[in-house]
């Protein structure tokens, strides 16, 4: 995979020119997003958008008026049948990001191949423009459409829907889009979704929050180039929350109103994978305890010397190992 770099210095000068002509900067990630006060958004090409070059991944639309598309990945290699569904959401705090970003082109390329998986990768509606519960709404109907798929045997799409499994199906996502697969997963307890069998979900480092600071959203080491860091975290949440809002919104804290409302909670097994210099590590692990504690069935990975993102944005030198490792275990949670 690519090194990508959080250093967003050689991109400012590019739209300053632009900036200027909008006023006032009131939210901004420097590099990734700025908000000025008259409505108008700059999302700066800190990472590059790829089309598919291969015969192995193709892009797909899901719903017209809406913009839903997803990529989708399915493995090359001979006798690649009966392969687990994984429908994925890549990261960006709700508001920055793309299936088509080269680092998750590269990361679920890689996914596919070596976990032996078919892969929806869905490209969401991002906020503030459009704030959640846009993002699960785009999640939900990015299933029923996988649903629809199965069900109309279409010839379209018959190159990735002869290898699946569908009753072998995973909602799974980093970060942002791991809130995503969490909020997704709780919808999808309700409905009907034969011939579809959802058998799990996989959080890998899932973006929540709250009004009250953990010990590592406060104190922890971040590597260099950080990909979150706190004051970047509230920025994304202002941003996507309904407005008004704060951060013990249930979207954002599920813990917020206690463990107890959570019990009712209908819920396949879990896997979740947490950095061990992440911000969001101690927040990963209240959740997994949370959980635990009601009897749901929760697998916890820590991945040791790496921070949040590190299996896209490769921006240590235990990156890769641990990238490694992550694949191997996602690997082994589908195939259980």
């Amino acid at each position: 995979m690519a090194t990508i770099s959080y250093d967003a210095r050689p991109n400012l000068q590019a739209t300053t020119n632009q900036s200027h002509q909008h006023g006032v900067v009131v939210e901004e990630i420097e590099g990734l997003i700025r908000v000025h006060k008259n409505g108008y958004i700059e999302r700066p090409s800190l990472i590059s958008s790829v089309p598919c070059t291969t015969a192995t991944a193709r892009d797909v639309v899901i719903h017209k008026f809406s913009n839903l598309w997803a990529r989708v990945y399915a493995p090359s290699h001979p006798g690649a049948n009966n392969l687990p569904v994984l429908v994925y959401f890549h990261g960006g705090g709700f508001c920055v990001g793309s299936a088509a970003w080269s680092c998750y082109h590269e990361f679920l390329t890689n996914l596919a191949c070596k976990a032996s998986c078919v892969i929806i990768s869905v490209n969401y509606r991002l906020a503030p423009e459009s704030r959640l519960p846009a993002a699960y709404d785009d999640g939900v109907n990015a299933v029923m459409w996988v649903k629809q798929q199965a069900l109309s045997g279409s010839t379209e799409q018959k190159w990735w829907l002869s290898r699946c499994n569908f009753s072998s199906l995973f909602i799974t996502g980093d970060s942002a889009g791991a809130n995503i697969a969490y909020n997704v997963t709780i919808r999808l307890s309700s409905e009907h979704l034969q011939p579809l069998r959802l058998k799990g979900t996989v959080l890998i480092q899932p973006f929540f929050g709250g009004e009250a600071r953990t010990w590592s959203e406060k104190y922890a080491t971040q590597p260099p180039h950080s990909a979150l860091t706190l004051s970047n975290s509230d920025v994304y949440w202002r941003l996507s929350l309904p407005l008004g809002a704060n951060r013990d919104h249930p979207w954002c804290n599920p813990l917020a109103n206690g463990v107890a409302k959570l019990r009712d909670l209908r819920i396949p097994r879990v896997m979740v994978c947490i950095s061990e210099l992440d911000i969001l590590k101690d927040r990963n692990l209240e959740l997994c305890n949370a959980l635990t504690s009601l009897g749901k069935k929760v697998e916890t990975v820590m991945y040791k010397g790496v921070g949040h993102a590190f299996q896209v944005l490769h921006n240590s030198q235990l990156s890769r190992p641990r990238t490694q490792e992550l694949v191997s275990h996602i690997k082994a949670f589908i195939n259980q």
